[in-house]
């Protein structure tokens, strides 16, 4: 039976992950990963085990331990962009009309979930 570790283990999306470059020591396949420090990934192509030929640093400055691990953060980074933009453009295509009503609409939606709490 394995021991717990003790004291606080952080969870998987707040490790530090490193940029390495791998080589399969079975086929002619060379590449990048973000990967967790000490990890040993088997090559996408045959599956057979790979040797880290060097760390490098993230390109850009990019920190990606508040990342979860599932996400691209170029990916969540563009989507950030988009969402700046397309708030603003929103706003600039409703009505006054509209979006007096759209702001009556969620202060109504605060206000009951106020009472709700009571």
């Amino acid at each position: 039976m394995a021991r717990k570790p003790r004291g606080p283990v952080e969870p998987a999306w707040q490790q530090p992950r490193n940029l390495v470059q791998r080589k399969c020591r079975l086929c002619e396949w060379e590449g990048e990963q973000v990967e967790l420090p000490g990890a040993d990934p088997d090559c996408p192509w045959c599956h057979g085990p790979t040797e880290a030929l060097q760390v490098l640093p993230l390109p850009g400055g990019i920190i990606v331990s508040g990342v979860p691990h599932a996400k691209n953060p170029f990916a969540a980074a563009l989507g950030r962009l988009g969402a700046k933009k397309g708030g603003v453009a929103r706003a600039r295509a409703l009505s006054a009309k509209r979006r007096s009503e759209i702001a009556r609409k969620a202060a109504r939606a605060r206000w009951a979930k106020r009472r709700r709490k009571r």
